[in-house]
């Protein structure tokens, strides 16, 4: 909420400056985004009156004008708005001003024609479009008569005011109008306020009653009352309501919503107006929408409502989504002559929803979902209608027809001083906190040093003792607050083994060559269930921001995908991330909460490195994601054999080239290439990831990590060609020779497959490196001779293979 620190200061003395003010109202109450002076940054922007003008002769729309700014000679100045005229007071931007933005205007040609300076639109000035009143919306501005020519025009139009931007928290929602935010002064600062109401003594012979009827037919309206008001003369609001309106954001329409927008600002309760004479059978109805029902907005929008949604209706559709916005069938027009106010208090749970789920967020629905003060209904409706019997010359009605009235008591609390003073570390006394009590407006009795407080029910943040607590803490400010240093014994701060290891896999992958994403947790149902590694249920969120984030993800792939495609749509070709995060499962429908279980996936497409002169790069592929993700796997120190097992169970991924990964019989993920449809449907070139349960991997035995001493003997090896049947793997032929090649073996890879000319059909060539070494003794030949004929008699026995 932006407050105007001029119209603070009609109400309280204040010796203090906008920025020091903000800074108190920071550590005391709310927090502040920013203190803005509208007019900084500007300059040479006067009062100027347009003596004469006329058409340009080479352009249909252009006027050259004579402009008096109060110097010797009038100014010329070429214009193109609509409704510029002769004697109207306007904005001049004088040559070598600055305007909105940092724009200097110069002198100038329009079309030959010399301009010296420019008639300003508001929002040159650099007031935001959305608050510029619609008859100044395409064109220039004029002035008050009474403007002084020559002088600078801020202060004509309230550009001279300091604004404090609040951020107001939920819990605050007194703060969201001027006099919560001048009651928080008055206990702040400890000076008086003045807070007045208004009301009108002179009513009309005509009856509210007789002339309307309202009802509520759900619980979920604490106040509802209507007061109507006849023969009203809409018209533009004078300029100091329009000034007070646009400071605060919101946009001048008419005397009459501008009225009803002005109470909602300096009382923080939300009105509405309707054109008595648009309302079908003269009904207001409470009740919740019916399915199909439909409503066109004042923003000229149409919603479709269904049966949860709150909406105030006549004898035959929706005119407003009650504590949101009105309807357009139902608003004020320059033609209406009755009127009804509209005063309420709607249901802070179900405004939240309903503007959440129609992403319709107003100044209205920002208070009811705060809430609002029931007990002070009466009083804006009062201070209302005496401004609209002064501003619109309105007949009002003295009667107001309260369809529901369900007034709070004031709350109660106790609270001791030794509480206050232990929790706060205080030495403060009965009068200290008493005086506290009463400058916040509480009433306060005392009795044997404790305090039975009675907080009024415009402060619906106040409920317990501790509430109590914080008020004494703020008011006498934080910063008088006694310093004191945490006792105990002191410890020392370290990883536990679950978050080590997910420290150490983040680190290990990015030295393998990835680079850390993350992704949101939510996605879409259809993105959701890919990649899915067990049988799961979704969890879907009942009001999604957006149906991009609809579904909690039961996958990390579908995020690093999307990812990938981003990059390569930017012509980013070679990608290569990893995440690690959780993913949701359940097990089972009606599950509430899912299962949150720690994953870590890759992603890779294109090359890993880059091309150099003396580096020609290929693109990925299995055997290169597979080699990063071995490589991690080692890292880990897993009691037990890592399996490859190939699969196409996945049907997200190339039935060919998947395979599970299996940690001593456990299965812990998948590793594959995406399959090329799916590949294409996120718009990707080819591509390969893993997905693994880390969860999994975290419960799973790890070896100790030893030292592996050096040998300074020499190793031995000895290489081996064989021909086999082109179904033998190349697992089952290590894990013969594994097993049979001895104690000294102690590396063995494969460094040659072949299967072309001079290979019998049904057979392939594989050749072998075997590596033996002693670490305590040297090797003799008949010692490796020995192992390695072993390993051949096997290999022929269990594979019938041709040795080379």
């Amino acid at each position: 909420m932006k407050v105007s620190y001029k119209w603070l200061k009609d109400y309280i003395n204040l010796d203090v400056s906008a920025d020091e003010l903000a800074e108190k109202i920071e550590r005391s109450s709310v927090e502040v985004d920013s203190v803005v002076k509208p007019s900084a940054g500007l300059k040479k922007i006067v009062v100027g009156q347009i003596l004469s003008l006329e058409d340009h002769p080479d352009s249909d729309h252009l006027h050259i004008c004579q402009v008096d700014v109060g110097e010797d000679e009038p100014l010329q100045i070429v214009c193109g708005a609509p409704n510029v005229a002769v004697n109207k007071k306007v904005i001049v931007a004088l040559p070598g001003s600055r305007i909105a933005d940092n724009v200097k205007i110069k002198k100038s040609k329009m079309r030959g024609v010399p301009s010296f300076g420019m008639l300003c639109a508001l929002d040159e000035i650099g007031f935001p479009k959305d608050v510029v009143p619609k008859e100044w919306s395409e064109g220039i501005y004029f002035l008050p008569e009474n403007a002084e020519i020559g002088s600078d025009v801020y202060d004509y139009i309230g550009m001279n005011d300091e604004l404090i931007d609040l951020d107001v928290t939920p819990n605050r929602g007194d703060m969201l109008s001027m006099y919560g935010t001048l009651r928080d002064l008055s206990a702040i600062y400890n000076k008086p306020v003045n807070l007045d109401y208004k009301k009108l003594n002179d009513f009309s012979n005509d009856k509210s009653a007789d002339q309307i009827s309202n009802r509520v037919d759900l619980e979920d309206v604490s106040s509802y009352k209507n007061r109507v008001i006849n023969n009203v003369e809409v018209k533009a609001s004078p300029l100091w309501l329009q000034i007070r309106l646009w400071n605060a954001g919101i946009k001048p329409i008419n005397n009459i919503v501008d009225i009803t927008n002005y109470m909602m600002i300096k009382f923080g309760q939300p009105m509405h107006a309707y054109d008595l004479d648009k309302v079908s059978g003269k009904q207001f109805i409470v009740r919740n929408a019916k399915v199909g029902e439909k409503i066109t907005t004042l923003d000229e929008d149409e919603v479709n409502l269904d049966e949860n949604d709150l909406v105030v209706a006549d004898s035959k559709a929706p005119i407003a989504m009650g504590g949101v916005i009105g309807g357009l069938n139902t608003s004020i027009t320059n033609d209406t002559k009755n009127i009804v106010l509209e005063c309420a208090v709607f249901d802070s749970i179900k405004v939240r929803k309903m503007a959440r789920k129609h992403v319709i967020h107003t100044e209205a629905s920002q208070r009811f979902e705060r809430g609002v003060d029931i007990n002070n209904l009466t009083n804006v409706l009062e201070e209302a209608s005496w401004m609209i019997n002064d501003l619109a010359i309105g007949d009002v009605c003295e009667d107001i027809v309260t369809a529901v009235d369900k007034p709070k008591e004031n709350i109660n609390v106790r609270i001791s001083l030794d509480r206050i003073n232990h929790v706060l570390g205080t030495k403060l006394t009965v009068d200290q906190v008493k005086d506290i009590f009463e400058r916040l407006a509480f009433k306060v009795d005392v009795k044997n040093n404790d305090f039975d407080v009675e907080v009024p029910t415009r402060r619906g943040d106040i409920h317990i003792d501790s509430d109590l607590i914080e008020e004494v803490a703020r008011i006498y400010g934080y910063d008088n607050l006694p310093s004191t240093l945490p006792e105990g014994k002191t410890t020392i701060g370290m990883l536990s083994p679950k978050q080590q290891l997910i420290r150490n896999s983040r680190n290990k992958l990015q030295a393998l060559g990835l680079t850390h994403a993350i992704s949101y947790s939510l996605t879409t149902p259809e993105k959701a269930n890919m990649f899915l590694m067990q049988d799961t249920y979704e969890t879907d969120l009942s009001f999604p921001m957006s149906t991009d984030h609809f579904t909690l993800r039961m996958n990390l792939v579908t995020g690093l995908l999307d990812d990938i495609a981003y990059n390569q749509a930017r012509n980013v070709k070679d990608v290569a991330l990893y995440e690690q995060g959780r993913v949701f499962y359940k097990d089972n429908e009606d599950q509430v909460r899912p299962n949150e279980i720690e994953h870590i996936s890759a992603a890779i497409s294109g090359a890993l490195v880059n091309k150099k002169w003396n580096n020609n790069p290929k693109n990925v592929d299995f055997y290169d994601i597979k080699g990063i993700l071995e490589n991690y796997l080692s890292s880990l120190q897993l009691n037990g054999n890592i399996e490859y097992i190939a699969t196409n169970k996945y049907p997200e991924m190339h039935p060919g080239r998947t395979a599970d990964i299996m940690v001593h019989g456990h299965y812990i993920g998948f590793i594959g290439q995406v399959h090329p449809k799916i590949a294409k449907k996120f718009n990707i070139k080819e591509t390969y990831v893993f997905d693994l349960n880390l969860q999994t991997i975290i419960d799973l035995p790890k070896q100790e990590q030893q030292y592996d001493l050096v040998s300074k003997y020499p190793s031995i090896s000895r290489d081996i060609a064989m021909l086999v049947n082109t179904e033998i793997t190349n697992k089952q032929i290590m894990d013969v020779i594994l097993k049979r090649g001895g104690a000294y073996l102690t590396n063995v890879s494969l460094f040659d497959v072949y299967n072309g000319k001079n290979v019998p059909e049904g057979k392939k060539s594989m050749a072998y490196s075997l590596t033996y070494q002693n670490k305590k003794d040297t090797l003799t030949d008949d010692e490796v001779n020995k192992a390695f004929d072993k390993v051949e008699r096997n290999l022929v026995k269990e594979f019938d293979v041709e040795i080379r």
